[in-house]
């Protein structure tokens, strides 16, 4: 299994760029000031690679960088190789789902349209196993159990101290889909009502009767990072998901988020929505 960039090797590769720029020196020029290559600079900023803090420490006082910037992005650089707590997990997982993992792990909002299930982070166990057995047709039971457990450790994330945002477009399509039952779905959705009263999740629902809307093509999450360049999207495919970073595939679907937000009903109208549609009978 590839090993892809942690999060922190992320932020300080975005953040080392930001520094230099900010002093208005080329690649060549900084890499000359403290001894190393255009080319190895080039990798710092790219976010990929291994990074030696004395070089950071270095680059950051050539920079000019206030000694709070330096120590914090030298404490990054220190800690640039620390890997999450699913890599110390028995069984493989997709690596589609290492990637989600890593960006997640410190992301500070994420934005989800959901238009087949309700978004991972917002699914109860019994739900989370009916989507998986009907997703992964040919796995045995148990790695259904091990990717379920795997989505219920990523809700912990909702516990934290400081959590990101979860804001979330649901269309009416995936609380109407009967996954798992009547009795599972009608726990989902009173439990997505639960987690919709939490100040840091935000539930809309986007309503059969808006018609035509900006993401016809399938679900999507912006993972927003502590700096706009660090945002990735990951949208749903068959066997895993695409993650893009381009700056105009990200405000693309900055952008249709923003829409489908606009298009669905207020958080009010859509808890009673989703109220509703727990109590019909089936």
């Amino acid at each position: 299994m590839t090993v892809g960039p942690t999060t922190r090797r992320r932020q300080l590769g975005a953040d080392l760029r930001r520094l230099r720029e900010r002093k208005g020196l080329t690649l060549e020029e900084a890499g000359a000031r403290v001894g190393i290559s255009k080319a190895t600079l080039s990798r710092y900023e790219t976010k990929e690679g291994a990074v030696k803090w004395p070089a950071v420490d270095a680059l950051c006082r050539e920079y000019a960088a206030t000694d709070e910037e330096r120590l914090a992005l030298v404490e990054l650089a220190k800690g640039a190789k620390i890997q999450g707590w699913w890599r110390s997990l028995a069984d493989p997982i997709p690596e589609s789902m290492n990637l989600m993992l890593t960006l997640e792990d410190e992301v500070v909002r994420e934005d989800h349209f959901a238009c087949m299930y309700v978004p991972g982070l917002l699914q109860t166990r019994a739900y989370a196993e009916a989507v998986h057995r009907a997703s992964e047709v040919q796995c045995g039971e148990r790695e259904v159990q091990h990717m379920v457990d795997i989505r219920m450790k990523r809700q912990e994330l909702l516990e934290r101290e400081e959590p990101p945002h979860l804001w979330c477009v649901i269309d009416e399509a995936a609380l109407r889909r009967q996954v798992g039952g009547h009795e599972v779905m009608r726990e989902q959705l009173e439990h997505l009502l639960t987690m919709s009263r939490r100040p840091h999740v935000t539930v809309q629902v986007l309503p059969f009767a808006r018609g035509a809307h900006a993401a016809a093509v399938g679900s999507f999450a912006v993972l927003r990072g502590q700096a706009p360049d660090l945002d990735v999207v990951y949208v749903d495919l068959l066997g895993g998901g695409l993650f893009m970073e381009k700056p105009q595939e990200l405000e693309r679907y900055r952008l249709a988020f923003e829409y489908l937000s606009a298009q669905a009903l207020d958080l009010e109208s859509s808890a009673e929505l989703v109220d509703r549609i727990s109590r019909e009978p089936q």
